[in-house]
Formats: structure tokens, sequence, C-alpha cells
């Protein structure tokens, strides 16, 4: 595993704490889809499937996790969720299908920065 992965991981590792702690469940997490992708984690919230995409940055040189959610990624996580919904043979939920990102930067000093934002696809 190189740096880039691990950095990765440690931040999916952050996400899934702090999703939980909303009452979240997770169901899922780096699920993928052929070619399609990625879905680096599936929770259920309530009865909303949240797809939750996670950016993890070094506080420094590069842009804010936040901003990592273009049209074209948007568009990739929603066939995500369909295929999610297609391989486990389920209909969409009651509440939908909800599109998340968290992002998370990590300062030289102190502890991480986590930021959670809901329905952002």
């Amino acid at each position: 595993m190189n740096k880039t992965q691990a950095l990765g991981r440690y931040g999916e590792k952050l996400a899934t704490r702090l999703l939980t702690a909303t009452g979240m469940h997770i169901l899922a997490r780096n699920w993928r889809c052929g070619r399609t992708g990625e879905i680096d984690i599936v929770a259920r919230h309530g009865d909303t499937l949240v797809i939750c995409e996670v950016k993890t940055r070094r506080h420094g040189g590069y842009e804010h996790p936040m901003a990592a959610v273009t049209p074209r990624k948007a568009d990739r996580l929603r066939r995500l969720a369909a295929c999610w919904l297609d391989r486990h043979d389920t209909p969409a939920p009651p509440g939908g299908v909800r599109v998340d990102l968290v992002g998370i930067v990590l300062p030289r000093r102190g502890a991480p920065v986590l930021t959670h934002a809901q329905g952002v696809a």
C-alpha cells in the first residue's frame, strides 16, 4: 500500500466513525461495480440509502476536499448507486438514495477536521 492509499484508508476509517456516530448503519466499504468504479461507503440512514464519497487531504497545496464532487463525479456516484440497488436486487428505499461527501483535512498539527455534506449530488 502506498502513501496515498494509506491516507485514503485512514480517511475512510475516520468517516465511518463519524457516520456511525450520527446514527448511520454502514452496509459496505470500498464496494466495487465493475468498470463503473467504487463506492467508498454505503450506509443506511433511517429509510435512506446513502452513497458516501470520502476525500482526505493533507493541509496545504491541494484543493479543499469539499470541491471534489464535480458534475461528472456526481453522475458516476448516481450510476454506482443504481448498480448497488441492482446487484442487491433491491428497489430504491422509501427515503430514496442520497449522495453525501465527507471531506477530511489533516492539519500539520492537531486533530483532523471532518466536514459531512449531505445530498451533494
